[in-house]
């Protein structure tokens, strides 16, 4: 196995960061920089933009990544854009996934959802509920795109919440998997065993990093969504979440892990290894819990006399879409006595640090003064 975590960011496309990554940015900075016969226009958006694939490796064993189906959820675009980065460059891992496997790399397939920041798309449309029907045109695409490539293994490529914990742990979930169910008993077939056992070696090599921060996540089976439908299909698909880092709210060191699972996952598919590994191991990941607030604030009563001395506040951030950049706006979920949950970030009013650092962030000041039952 190559250790390449060392080389992260010398493959890392420095053109591209923080949470708002469109389709313009990668036309102006990224794409022109790669040889025209790599890239493929296979299709318009609802808004009329084009989706656009790459396309490496000369191998039979055939790899069909897709990122941003979801239009805010840019961690695993940025992600893919280092490991191609990375897969140009003349050393012995590039040259042996290469080799052995044919890549079809969709960067972004809802770049009008990525120019709104919405997870759907320009109709307002969840295309990972779109399966079954393909109303949407982006649906339309990828479906084409799986036809006629006809891959051997599909890579789906998403973000996930910062509520999400790593099991029932105080841990958050970095990075999560899923091998896709295909059916309602949620069954071990053999292209879903494929996917766990792929899981595992990712998830194995990840512990070096992120020991506790890894997670799996839930496996009801929706025919509705892309990876269940093309795990029925029998093509082994894996869902890629990635997740929150401590302090890392542009997904820059997540960004790396991300990076990290994609070239393992393409190593065991490329030397053949997957048989090295059993679906049991994938079954000792933890399941992704929802525990998280981004900031737990305790003994607000001190501050506020609406509230009693034993109720916390749990806040999340509201992501918001401000010119091009990403605002994080403090909300308050939860009032109350709750037990089991963690923050990002803890604050106690009745601290003397923690209320020089709630004054200097006067949302969150508003906030807890404004705080009710």
């Amino acid at each position: 196995m190559y250790n390449f975590m060392v080389n992260h960011l010398a493959y890392k496309e420095k053109s591209i960061n923080g949470r708002y990554v469109t389709q313009e940015m990668l036309l102006e900075t990224w794409l022109p920089k790669l040889n025209a016969s790599l890239i493929k226009e296979e299709g318009l958006s609802q808004m009329g933009s084009t989706i656009y694939s790459i396309t490496l490796g000369t191998g039979k064993r055939k790899v069909l990544l897709w990122s941003q189906m979801h239009g805010n959820e840019s961690t695993t675009t940025k992600a893919a854009l280092d490991m191609v980065n990375f897969l140009q460059i003349d050393e012995v891992l590039a040259k042996s996934i290469l080799t052995n496997c044919t890549l079809r790399i969709i960067p972004i397939l809802n770049p009008d959802g990525a120019k709104l920041y919405t997870r759907t798309n320009a109709n307002g449309i969840d295309l990972n509920r779109d399966a079954k029907q393909q109303s949407q045109s982006e649906s339309q695409v990828l479906r084409k795109v799986f036809d006629e490539f006809e891959p051997a293994y599909c890579f789906n490529l998403h973000d996930q919440r910062t509520l999400f914990s790593a099991g029932k742990s105080k841990h958050p979930a970095t990075v999560s998997f899923l091998s896709p169910a295909s059916n309602q008993e949620r069954d071990v077939t053999p292209a879903r065993a494929i996917s766990m056992k792929i899981i595992a070696a990712m998830a194995k090599h990840l512990h070096q990093y992120i020991p506790n921060q890894i997670g799996r996540y839930d496996d009801g089976f929706n025919e509705n969504c892309v990876g269940d439908t093309f795990q029925m299909q029998q093509v082994p698909t894996i869902l890629f979440e990635a997740g929150h880092y401590p302090q890392d709210y542009e997904r820059e060191e997540t960004r790396a892990f991300i990076f990290q699972s994609l070239l393992r996952g393409l190593e065991v598919i490329a030397q053949n290894e997957i048989d090295d590994f059993k679906t049991s191991d994938y079954f000792e990941i933890p399941e992704n819990e929802k525990l998280f607030y981004d900031i737990i604030v305790k003994n607000a009563h001190t501050l506020n006399p609406n509230l009693d001395e034993s109720d916390i506040l749990g806040i999340r951030y509201k992501e918001v879409l401000d010119e091009n950049s990403i605002l994080f706006q403090p909300e308050i979920v939860f009032v109350g006595l709750q037990e089991g949950f963690f923050g990002h970030e803890s604050l106690d009013c009745s601290k003397h640090d923690d209320f020089q650092r709630i004054s200097s962030q006067q949302e969150v000041l508003d906030l807890i003064l404004s705080a009710k039952k």
